[in-house]
């Protein structure tokens, strides 16, 4: 536990992973790692075609075992490193565990290109001939949607080898630069993170001092980020064009086990309702600030009534508890040992990742939540959402390490929910009518945020990655891309500061993770959709939810979706979860007359 003006922060206990990164048992699990990748390859390269249901599932099992003790080793490497990215030992130590993993898991390249080249009737037969093989049958649908886009056993080798000086160098330069940015407000050094949460404090001054601080540093390493973003998009341009994938997005729609047509559905709904949802409620915070425009470090200001309130960790801890308890106990219980157990990272540090995250490790081990908790009441609202992926991860965890792993699209589904349960519980305990629009206008932000920044996002990337297979983008030509999107999404009532334009180059997702931000949106639309259905009364709509929650990635979302009723390829799907937000700000508006 770290005291602070919060509290009793909690920190992580890594030892149910590993007890120190000398541990034997890491060096024991490494060379059982090396051995065991070796044994595969030479027991299955060249003879899948030959094996029948029986020793399909060997094959299977032996391959997920692997997949077991390499993402337990990278996830104690990782989790160690995100506690302090400025420690040189601790990045040293990742990198050369991941060159380590890389190098011995080369050998199991074979097995997805070999597994791709089996005759479907073959595939057939044998899935047929056993349930418990036929059980891991999403895991190989996966696998076989890649099959137009794989290249030649030699040179998917070489990609992967090659990945340790390719993207995930770049991936690390990016963490280790922004880590190491220091901003200067109020004469205090601080990092990003919290140079940014001053863009919500009470004092309009204060946000505008962080506002231009953060567009100064980020001015003078923009060389750096604009070097870090052509490099990858061309990266993967090129990696993309071998593979013959038709548009820079389908790798991801691939691994988000979505259709393309859903995604531009999801799109196309969210900017048609830009003018009712985030240019309406700027419009209406424009207005209770007194403002006749909006400058860009007003966008997240509290609200003129809001008092400036402090949540201590204890409260929070007890809110999202208490809302997750009310809605099903069994969730309550799943959520404690997250807080009894080390389970959490919470406080601010210097040198600590910035952002939240839940980690969910490997099905033998549990999830680690990382936070980096303020005290700010949208503090206790990520606190909510981690823990709905923490809950998320441990339920889905019974489907073994590889079909638990549910798509992006799906994985913000427990989060959002958790979320939407603890806000509807702070509101039902709103004490007059001045603290209930402090809530709804806060949730309408974080909703807008979450909804059309995240399309916005996406919109920004789609553009990115097109005008960079014409050439080299500048800085400015990025800059420009990014002012594009911004105007659009956020409304004729905002203003931007020069420096505004670079703001694109902090936001981990491009670089982490391309075209991840849309599965924000979907999860929140998706979410949206599902609370309405459970405020209708449906009386199953708990054991429902948790066998969605338990299915990991063993179904498609249609599949998941239909006990509830609900189609997320109808257009008017989306239009339901937006409605939402909408009658929030139609509540809001209502306040007014």
């Amino acid at each position: 536990m770290l005291d602070n003006a919060f509290g009793d922060l909690p920190e992580w206990d890594l030892t149910d992973l590993y007890a120190a990164d000398d541990a034997p048992e890491l060096a024991r699990d490494m060379a059982w790692l090396e051995k065991a990748c070796a044994d595969f390859a030479a027991t299955y390269e060249g003879k899948l075609g030959t094996l029948d249901a029986a020793g399909m599932l060997a094959a299977v099992q032996a391959y997920e075992q692997i997949d077991i003790i390499a993402g337990r080793i990278m996830s104690y490497a990782g989790l160690r490193y995100y506690q302090l990215t400025t420690d040189a030992d601790r990045a040293k130590f990742m990198s050369d565990c991941q060159d380590k993993i890389t190098t011995f898991t080369t050998p199991l390249v074979f097995w997805s290109l070999e597994f791709n080249r089996l005759d479907d009737d073959f595939l057939a037969g044998l899935l047929a001939d056993s349930d418990d093989l036929a059980r891991y049958k999403p895991i190989f649908d996966r696998l076989r949607a890649m099959k137009p886009y794989q290249l030649s056993d030699e040179l998917e080798k070489f990609l992967h080898d090659q990945s340790v000086v390719g993207s995930a160098a770049w991936n690390r330069l990016f963490d280790e630069t922004v880590a190491a940015l220091k901003f200067t407000v109020g004469g205090q050094d601080l990092p990003l993170e919290a140079a940014a949460n001053k863009l919500s404090d009470q004092n309009r001054a204060v946000r505008e001092e962080a506002a231009r601080e953060i567009a100064r540093v980020l001015g003078q390493n923009l060389p750096l980020f604009a070097r870090v973003h052509n490099t990858l998009a061309k990266e993967k341009e090129i990696e993309d064009r071998w593979r013959n994938m038709p548009t820079p997005q389908t790798g991801r729609h691939l691994s988000n086990h979505v259709e393309p047509e859903v995604v531009q559905a999801l799109r196309d709904a969210v900017v048609a309702a830009y003018p009712k949802l985030s240019h309406r409620y700027y419009a209406l915070k424009a207005k209770w600030m007194g403002l006749e425009k909006l400058q860009v470090w007003d966008r997240n200001a509290p609200l003129p009534m809001e008092v400036d309130k402090t949540v201590k960790w204890d409260e929070a801890e007890q809110m999202v508890m208490t809302a997750y308890a009310d809605f099903a106990p069994e969730m309550a219980e799943i959520a404690k040992p997250f807080f009894t157990d080390g389970w959490i990272d919470a406080a601010v540090k210097t040198g600590k990742a910035p952002g939240a995250f839940a980690h969910p490790t490997v099905t033998t081990v549990h999830p680690y939540v990382m936070l980096n908790y303020m005290g700010k009441p949208r503090d206790v609202m990520t606190l909510a959402h981690e823990l709905g992926h923490g809950v998320h991860q441990v339920l889905a965890a019974e489907q073994g390490e590889l079909l638990s792993s549910t798509p992006l699209t799906l994985a913000e589904t427990a989060s959002v929910f958790g979320e939407m349960l603890t806000f509807r519980k702070m509101l039902d305990g709103a004490k007059d009518q001045t603290e209930r629009k402090v809530l709804l206008a806060g949730k309408v932000e974080d909703m807008i945020n979450t909804v059309v920044r995240q399309i916005a996002f996406y919109d920004f990337e789609c553009k990115l990655h097109a005008a960079r297979a014409d050439g080299e983008l500048t800085p400015d030509q990025i800059n420009d891309i990014w002012m594009s999107v911004q105007g659009e999404s956020l409304g004729p009532v905002f203003e931007f500061m020069d420096g505004y334009e670079t703001f694109w180059s902090y936001i981990p997702h491009f670089v982490h993770s391309p075209f991840y931000v849309y599965a924000y949106a979907f999860g929140d639309g998706l979410v949206n959709a599902l609370y309405a259905v459970y405020e209708e009364g449906d009386p199953d709509f708990q054991s429902k939810y948790f066998d969605m929650l338990r299915a990991g990635g063993s179904k498609h979302h249609t599949e998941l979706l239909a006990p509830f009723g609900l189609d997320a390829s109808d257009p008017a799907f989306w239009d339901k979860g937006l409605s939402m937000i909408s009658g929030f700000i139609d509540e809001l508006e209502a306040m007014e007359a």
